[in-house]
């Protein structure tokens, strides 16, 4: 059978019918469940099998000292340790904000070392001691970081308070400890010499929108003449 030669695009009138009744076909099929997920909504969890319900959980159990206080949780491996703060024990002092590691408003200390609980998976971390904002308060008393940035006023919106707060804490414990830094590696006293270059590298990960920088670098570097 020799096909019909096409004699062009056909062109066929638009209205606003046509329009609705196309879009609701489409909406129709995208809607319509597949026969696996119409016997899931049917006939429940119940009836699925155990092996696939296991995978798809994938809950671990975990300990964690958080803030003096110890949390026995079933969390599941993909959840972030931001995440189990704020979602599951509603410490919503450590801030999401870019999720992706590059602001650093989520800094924790972890085991006394600052690190991004948004890039740190809770799992990973079973008995481990976590200190976040919350828990640097001691019997209603600041810390002397909190203090001092209270002090000269180191916070605008706030949004970022709490990580620079933490991330400060571990980085004058870094930076007493003798640990370098890319403006520092040079250099031989120990501790190594907090000027406000070496200070800025070291707390680059830090990020303020507000820009509230100079005031954040005189409540640290008042913090570290303090402590030395």
């Amino acid at each position: 059978m020799i096909p019909r030669k096409c004699a062009g695009p056909i062109h066929v009138p638009l209205s606003r019918r046509l329009v609705l009744q196309a879009g609701a076909a489409v909406t129709g099929l995208l809607n319509t469940p597949s026969a696996g997920a119409a016997g899931l909504s049917a006939h429940g969890r119940d009836h699925m099998n155990p092996v696939t319900h296991d995978i798809m959980q994938h809950d671990v159990d975990i300990r964690l000292t958080i803030n003096g206080t110890s949390h026995h949780l079933a969390v599941d491996t993909r959840t972030t340790l931001l995440d189990l703060l704020r979602e599951h024990l509603h410490l919503t002092g450590t801030k999401k904000g870019c999720d992706h590691g590059q602001c650093g408003a989520c800094t924790v200390l972890l085991d006394g070392k600052r690190v991004l609980s948004c890039l740190s998976l809770a799992a990973s971390h079973d008995d481990a001691q976590v200190i976040t904002i919350e828990g640097l308060c001691k019997e209603g008393h600041l810390h002397p970081m909190q203090r001092a940035f209270v002090e000269h006023d180191g916070f605008q919106c706030g949004y970022c308070t709490p990580g620079q707060i933490c991330s400060a804490i571990g980085m004058l414990r870094e930076w007493k400890a003798g640990f370098p830094s890319m403006v520092t590696m040079e250099r031989r006293e120990h501790p190594p010499h907090l000027d406000p270059a070496d200070l800025r590298e070291r707390m680059a990960g830090n990020l303020c929108r507000c820009s509230a920088y100079p005031n954040i670098h005189a409540a640290i570097i008042d913090v570290a003449r303090h402590s030395t």
